[in-house]
C-alpha cells in the first residue's frame, strides 16, 4: 500500500506502508491493505503510520482529508506538528 502526506507547503511523506491510523471526524479509524474506497474529513488528533520497511511515524494535525483508492492513500492535512 502506498501513502502520500501533503500540507499546503510541502510533502511530509511518500512511500510504502502497512497501515495508517487517522482521527476521522466521526472517530479514529485505521486503513489496511484492501480497504474499501473512501474519502473522509479529519479532525485534530494524531496520525500514526506503520512503514512497510519497518518502523513507525506519528504526528499531530489540526484537520484535513483522507482518500483511499485501490491501496493508494492520500492525506491532505493542515496544522502539521511533529
Amino acid at each position: 500500500m502506498n501513502l502520500i502526506v501533503l500540507t499546503p507547503g510541502k510533502k511530509i511523506y511518500s512511500g510504502g506502508i502497512t497501515s495508517v491510523k487517522v482521527p476521522g471526524t466521526s472517530g479514529e479509524f485505521e486503513v489496511l491493505k484492501g480497504h474499501a474506497a473512501i474519502v473522509s474529513s479529519l479532525k485534530a488528533g494524531k496520525v500514526r503510520i506503520k512503514k512497510s520497511e519497518g518502523g513507525e511515524m506519528s504526528f499531530g494535525i489540526e484537520n484535513g482529508f483522507i482518500e483511499v483508492l485501490k491501496d493508494e492513500v492520500s492525506l491532505l492535512i493542515q496544522g502539521y506538528q511533529e
